[in-house]
C-alpha cells in the first residue's frame, strides 16, 4: 500500500485551546477535541463521511477499510491518497473494482456522526451484517483489571481535553501495547485497527479495552479486527452481547471497582 499526502500543512490541533470563563468568573483556557468530516472514497467514488478528529488519519482509513470489510488486509489496498477539502478531509482508497462493487450496500447514505458507527447504512443487512469467527486466548481477570487501570494513563489527547474515547490493544497479561483516540468511539477503533495493520501485529494475539460503552458495531468492528475479547468501562448492550456470541467473543465491563466478564456461553443468548 502506497500512502500519498497533499496537505498544505500539519494536521489541525486536535485539542484546539479555546477560553471561558469559570464559575467563579475567572477566565481560563480549555482544551476542546477537533471534530471535522472525513470523506471516505473508493476508487474517487463517495463511500461514507465520518466526523473524526484529525490525528492518525492513515490509521483511521486503513482501519476503516478493514472493519467495514472493504478489505481483508492491508496489501489490498493500491493506494491511499490523503488531502484537505473544504473543513475536512479526503481520503481516497484504491481497490479492486470487485471489492468496491461488493460493499455497496455498506455505503453511508448520509454522514456518520461521531457518536454513530453505523449511521446511514442503506439496508438492515449492511446494518447488521453477520460478524466472523474469533478465536484466540481470553484474558484472566487480572490482565483485565491492569489494562482498566493503566488506560487513563496512555489517553494522551482525552488528558488534554477530556472528550475523547480511546481504543487499546493489549498483550494477554494487560500491558498496553497501542493506543488511539478520537471524539468518535468507533473511530477510535478504527484507528486502532489501522495502527495494528502496520505494526504488523494482530488482535489475534491479545484484547482490545474501550473507554466507551460496547454497542453492537464495536463488536462488529473488533470481530472484523480478529479480537477474541472485547473489554469496556461500560456494560454492552443486549444486541452486543448476543453477537458476540454469535462470533464466539468474549466481553467484561468495570463493575464498581470490579470487572464483570460476559462469555459467550454464560451470556444467556444462543449463538445460532
Amino acid at each position: 500500500m502506497s500512502v500519498t499526502r497533499d496537505l498544505t500543512g500539519p494536521l489541525p490541533d486536535p485539542s484546539p485551546l479555546v477560553r471561558g470563563r469559570l464559575g467563579s468568573g475567572r477566565e481560563a483556557l480549555w482544551r476542546v477535541p477537533e471534530e471535522v468530516p472525513v470523506a471516505i472514497l473508493l476508487n474517487g467514488e463517495s463511500f461514507a463521511v465520518m466526523m473524526a478528529t484529525p490525528a492518525d488519519l492513515e490509521d483511521f482509513a486503513l482501519g476503516f477499510a478493514l472493519t467495514e470489510g472493504i478489505v481483508g488486509a492491508p496489501d489490498e489496498i493500491a493506494r491511499l491518497a490523503i488531502a484537505e477539502a473544504a473543513e475536512g478531509f479526503v481520503v481516497n482508497l484504491a481497490v479492486d473494482p470487485a471489492q468496491a462493487a461488493r460493499v455497496e450496500a455498506r455505503k453511508r447514505s448520509f454522514a456518520g456522526r461521531a457518536g454513530c458507527g453505523i449511521c446511514g447504512a442503506q439496508t438492515v443487512e449492511a446494518a447488521l451484517p453477520r460478524p466472523p469467527q474469533v478465536g484466540g486466548a481470553r484474558p484472566n481477570t487480572g490482565a483485565l483489571v491492569a489494562a482498566f487501570a493503566a488506560l487513563a494513563g496512555t489517553q494522551a489527547m482525552n488528558a488534554d481535553n477530556r472528550s475523547t474515547h480511546a481504543a487499546a490493544f493489549c498483550d494477554g497479561s494487560g500491558v498496553i501495547l497501542l493506543t488511539r483516540e478520537d471524539i468518535g468511539r468507533h473511530n477510535a477503533l478504527d484507528k486502532l485497527g489501522g495502527a495494528l495493520a502496520q505494526s504488523g501485529a494482530t488482535a489475534r494475539d491479545g484484547f482490545v479495552v474501550l473507554s466507551s460503552r460496547i454497542s453492537v458495531e464495536m463488536v462488529q468492528k473488533a470481530a472484523m479486527l480478529g479480537a477474541p475479547f472485547l473489554a469496556a468501562v461500560s456494560a454492552p448492550s443486549a444486541l452486543a452481547l448476543r453477537v458476540a456470541a454469535r462470533a464466539g467473543m468474549g466481553l467484561a465491563a468495570c463493575a464498581d471497582g470490579d470487572v464483570m466478564v460476559f462469555l459467550p456461553e454464560m451470556s444467556g443468548v444462543s449463538a445460532a
